[in-house]
């Protein structure tokens, strides 16, 4: 059984800060977030509307969700689709949570994503474009 993966409408940005910064408040109010901290930095992923002085920053992802709940029994998810999109020469940045997981890949790649995981047999959910 192929997964389904449905595009978000928001686009995302990926910022780098030093490992103690203090994230605005603004942040914990968003819908969406994503933070990784470690000892050489924390990292979080946020929609592209919110501004942000950051060290590094790269705007302009677009995230595909794997529709879940996926339980921890089942293998090789992220594997498969990382693959089909390595085999296209498309990078991602791969994020997962207690029941799914993301993966974000430049908006100028998207659609060339999603050809090549309708090619391997994923359904795809795209956002109603707007009138």
């Amino acid at each position: 059984m192929r997964m389904t993966l449905a595009v978000h409408t928001r686009q995302y940005t990926i910022h780098s800060f030093s490992p103690n910064a203090q994230l605005p408040s603004e942040v914990f109010a968003e819908d969406v977030y994503f933070i990784g901290k470690t000892e050489e930095g924390l990292t979080l992923v946020i929609s592209s509307d919110i501004k942000l002085d950051s060290l590094e920053q790269e705007p302009n992802w677009c995230c595909l969700e794997v529709l879940g709940p996926l339980g921890f029994s089942m293998t090789g998810i992220l594997s498969k689709v990382s693959g089909t999109l390595a085999d296209v020469q498309i990078s991602i940045f791969a994020l997962s949570t207690f029941d799914t997981d993301y993966i974000l890949v430049k908006k100028n790649r998207l659609t060339s994503a999603i050809a090549a995981l309708k090619k391997q047999g994923y359904q795809i959910i795209e956002p109603e474009a707007a009138p």
